[in-house]
């Protein structure tokens, strides 16, 4: 199956093609189908006036011809009208017009206020970065002292000494610019599939922020030229393994640096994967010339985890408030009383989370603001309609720490040593340890599994006649028709494959570096399963999501309230 990403107007489609035999025309009209869903509001038709162009090379294709014939997987297209907007045009190098992938609006980096949301923003490419005035100063202010240090012949770490083991090795003077461009190669030695465009734009992003700060000992033109870089799309190729969370990210940072120097691949949606030189020269970009300190300072960081841990949390939040929504209407299905959502009970044990869902519970359900024809007289429900509050509940609390400690990392200087300019030393400590992280993600992926966990159980109530009164797997003409019973078993795989990946990776360490850094985090796995888990929690949901619509469709011509009903009518409008 071949995926094709097409940018109209203000977003980036991504579009799965099953038949690549389709016409070019087919990518058009599913992209102008899929930006009219997202935004209805925003007309556009689709008609013969519409080019299509590749983002590479600038072609324009004819929209009679097959997509196997001229486009590969990962392609990349623009969609424009004649007579709307600007059209692309090919200059007489690779560089080509900066219209093509123009972000909305700029986002001010002082090292110290960068949310969960704002890196999510960067990731999808909704910023421009700049830095603040007083963000340069204290960057200039650091340099200064590096300077000053490498001038007087002074012995410091990372400056002019080897690294890890060898930090007792002085380097020689004439040495230094070969000892950081040594240093980013030879920790270039991850392994795996590249980070995608997105997780890469977040960690360049995210690594910018902390060099912000101006404890790192970076030039101005150094961090400007990866300003630049970002701004442009210019991102390396980033292996997702290789960390083990202290000292640092060290490996997938080295990647990133070495695209910025010229070095391995490259990616922008100009020019796709191609030779790291030529893609930044391409966008008129000069590369990266590392100064002393400059190569460990730029990858010496819990940059890696935190940013794939942002995206994990981010979507966590996102899926815990869905995932309320979704249970009220399987508890509508199942006739389930609201009663156990009484204030009155939560009160009495107050914990936010618990009294946040309990809330939500009652805003859509029956209630004397909104009606519901469907019923139930029962006392008392099962553990998985009853206990919601408590167990949503304790998955919200969970999503709200880790985020409070992804937050404080985001802003947090964590590479070694530091640069205090103010009192003119550097200090060498250990920020770069990734533990805080590391167990804080673990946690997340235990804490918002449940939310699947507990969705499988509800799965499982809806499609088991014995339980929910319903027809059996919720399909008519049971035996020739099987319904949702294989639906329900993807549920259940998901869920276990969960209860292996919630194992904790933090819990582990290996000594590495000849036993200098000896207790290390494993957070870049932490952060990776976390996303795994995430989107398996996703999935369920999704799955319970269909399950319920599909046993409302047994209650009618009653109805749920008007909230729900609103919930029915938008799943109905792209799933029949």
């Amino acid at each position: 199956m071949l995926r094709i990403t097409v940018h109209l107007r203000d977003e980036w489609l991504l579009i799965p093609c099953t038949d690549p035999s389709l016409h070019v025309c087919w990518l058009g009209s599913e992209a102008i189908s899929r930006y009219t869903t997202s935004y209805p509001k925003r007309e556009i038709q689709a008609d013969s006036t519409f080019r299509i162009r590749r983002c590479v090379d600038g072609g324009l294709l004819s929209l009679e011809d097959p997509i196997k014939d001229v486009l590969q997987d990962n392609d990349f297209i623009e969609l424009g009208k004649i007579g709307y907007g600007p059209d692309l045009i090919k200059s007489k190098s690779v560089h080509m017009s900066t219209c093509l992938f123009s972000m909305l609006k700029w986002i001010s980096l002082d090292g110290n206020s960068l949310t969960t949301g704002d890196l999510l923003g960067l990731g999808k490419g909704h910023f421009k970065i700049q830095l603040t005035t007083e963000a340069e100063k204290k960057v200039n202010e650091g340099r200064v002292l590096i300077e000053s240090f490498i001038k007087k012949n002074q012995v410091v770490y990372g400056v002019n000494t080897g690294f890890g083991n060898f930090a007792q090795t002085r380097i020689p003077n004439d040495q230094l610019k070969e000892l950081q461009d040594n240093v980013i190669r030879s920790h270039s030695a991850g392994v795996g599939a590249p980070l995608s465009p997105e997780r890469t734009r977040m960690l360049l992003a995210l690594r910018i922020n902390v060099l912000a700060k101006g404890f790192s000992g970076v030039s101005m033109e150094t961090l400007n030229a990866i300003v630049a870089a970002f701004n442009a799309s210019c991102l390396s190729w980033v292996p997702e393994q290789g960390t083990v969370g202290a000292s640092g990210d060290l490996a997938p940072l080295a990647h990133l640096v070495l695209g910025l120097m010229g070095e391995g691949v490259m990616w922008s949606p100009q020019s796709g994967w191609a030779d790291a030189r030529a893609v930044l020269e391409g966008h008129g970009l000069t590369p990266l010339i590392l100064k002393p300190k400059e190569g460990l300072a730029l990858i010496n960081g819990t940059q890696m985890i935190t940013a794939l841990g942002v995206e994990a949390v981010e979507r966590a939040q996102a899926i815990a408030r869905q995932a309320d929504i979704i249970a009220a209407l399987t508890i509508q299905t199942l006739k389930g009383t609201p009663k156990a959502f009484d204030p009155d009970i939560h009160a009495v044990r107050p914990q936010q989370g618990q009294v946040e869902v309990a809330w939500r519970l009652r805003s859509v359900l029956h209630s004397d603001v909104f009606h519901s024809e469907i019923s139930g007289e029962r006392v008392q429900d099962a553990y998985t309609l009853r206990c919601c509050p408590q167990v949503h509940g304790v998955a919200n609390d969970t999503i709200a720490f880790v985020k409070k400690i992804l937050t404080t990392e985001l802003n947090s200087a964590t590479d070694n040593p530091l640069v205090f300019a103010e009192r003119g030393i550097t200090i060498s400590g250990g920020n770069f340890h990734g533990e805080y992280p590391a167990k804080a993600l673990d946690f997340l992926a235990i804490g918002v599994h449940e939310l699947a966990n507990i969705s499988e159980r509800r799965i499982e109530r809806l499609c088991n006649p014995s339980l929910s009164e319903l027809p059996a797997f919720l399909v008519k003409n049971g035996g020739l028709n099987s319904g949702f019973m294989i639906a329900h078993c993807t549920a259940a795989a998901l869920v276990s494959e969960n209860k292996v990946l919630c194992h904790p990776s933090s819990v582990d360490s290996l000594s590495t570096s000849a036993g200098t850094e000896d207790h290390v985090s494993m957070g870049g796995w932490a952060a990776r399963k976390a996303l795994r888990v995430v989107q398996h929690v996703e999935q369920v949901l999704a799955i319970e999501l269909l399950a319920a619509c599909q046993a409302l469709e047994f209650h009618r011509p009653l109805k749920t309230t008007p909230p729900l009903e609103k919930v029915y009518g938008l799943v109905r409008s792209v799933v029949r």
